[in-house]
């Protein structure tokens, strides 16, 4: 039993302690004299060690047998979201009864759907994703996806074949749009999470699309309306951080006005920090360019 606990984050389930050979009455007297405490009815902790976070997701997957754990809790363990969330969620393929501590979603997901993560059954990344759409707003979405490229495991078919099979999942129309940016039809070529972030915040602005990492005079621009010739640098630390780095941003801002291009810089903090603030200047300077150039 201690075995089976060690790999469990400290949690087993009556139907686990009976193939070990511990009937019903055995886990009721370890319950009653310590060595056993009740989490949900047929799932117990073994010892007095305070629960991780990890073994009441467990717990909760093995209360509502056969369940998985989903939704905000599987993208916690996907590593997804910035915050550990309290409430465990877990999907059954069957209605269950209510005024469980945990909250319950229904869903028949077929194998292909269904992971392993840290010894806790789980929705795989794909359905991880849909489900979050239905969940977290757009920013928070494009977010998730971010940290699943940061990890390594954006699978942009496996996301594709999802929604194709997701039928009316609350989640398809947002996950659909969010992914927009990703997919290989899209013409627009871009080089970094930063540049994707702000395609994605002029595209939901309203605004033109521009051209991402786009040559004028010698000079690649990361993004650039070339009808109102105006451009904005994306700034990040590591590749503005140096004097002759500096210096080199300056010569050419010089270089491209005298080609009768503006040019202004936009943080990556100062994106993450007031995107809509950010969109609405860059719509008042192309509004801006567009009087000075007569169109």
């Amino acid at each position: 039993m201690l075995e089976l606990a060690t790999r469990q984050h400290g949690v087993v389930s009556t139907r686990q302690l009976k193939t070990l050979g511990y009937g019903r009455n055995s886990a009721s007297k370890a319950n009653r004299v310590g060595r056993l405490r009740r989490i949900h009815r047929g799932v117990y902790a073994v010892g007095d060690e305070r629960l991780t976070w990890e073994a009441r997701c467990l717990a909760a997957v093995l209360a509502a047998r056969p369940a998985v754990a989903s939704h905000l809790s599987a993208g916690w363990l996907w590593g997804l979201l910035r915050k550990r969330p309290g409430t465990i969620h877990v999907t059954v393929p069957t209605p269950r009864r209510a005024g469980r501590p945990f909250v319950v979603h229904c869903a028949d997901l077929p194998l292909l759907d269904r992971w392993v993560l840290d010894d806790i059954p789980v929705t795989n990344l794909a359905r991880t994703l849909l489900d979050l759409a239905a969940m977290l707003s757009p920013t928070q979405l494009e977010r998730s996806l971010e940290r699943s490229e940061e990890l390594g495991l954006f699978d942009l078919l496996a996301l594709e074949d999802m929604l194709d099979r997701a039928g009316h999942h609350p989640g398809v129309a947002k996950l659909r749009r969010v992914l927009a940016i990703y997919r290989d039809r899209d013409p627009v070529f871009v080089r970094s999470k930063l540049e994707r972030r702000f395609l994605g915040l002029a595209r939901k602005a309203g605004l033109p699309t521009p051209s991402m990492n786009f040559n004028v005079a010698g000079y690649e621009l990361d993004a650039y309306w070339e009808a109102e010739r105006f451009a904005v640098e994306l700034d990040a630390y590591e590749t503005h951080g140096s004097h002759a780095a500096f210096e080199r941003d300056r010569l050419r801002q010089e270089d491209l006005k005298l080609q009768g291009v503006e040019m202004i810089r936009v943080t990556g903090p100062r994106l993450e920090r007031e995107p809509e603030q950010v969109m609405k200047r860059i719509a008042a300077h192309l509004e801006q360019r567009r009087r000075e150039l007569g169109r």
